[in-house]
């Protein structure tokens, strides 16, 4: 569940990256009243710390356990 939430948070931030490098337009900081809005801000610190968890992901075994012998 939490890998999927972080998932989430990141293409969200991706999304807002892409159109303040293509538009110069920051989509979190319009719909919450500015960037530096406590909503804003908490929006951000989300997606920076699903970022952090993200990096898991390279050191994570992805060999299928198998089940029964």
């Amino acid at each position: 569940m939490w890998d999927k939430l972080a998932l989430i948070l990141l293409v969200i931030g991706g999304i807002n990256w892409g159109l303040v490098g293509i538009f110069e337009l920051d989509l979190v900081a319009w719909l919450f009243g500015g960037a530096a809005s406590v909503i804003s801000r908490m929006i951000y610190i989300l997606v920076a710390l699903s970022a952090v968890w993200c990096i898991s992901f390279l050191f994570r075994d992805r060999t299928p356990a198998h089940a029964g012998a």
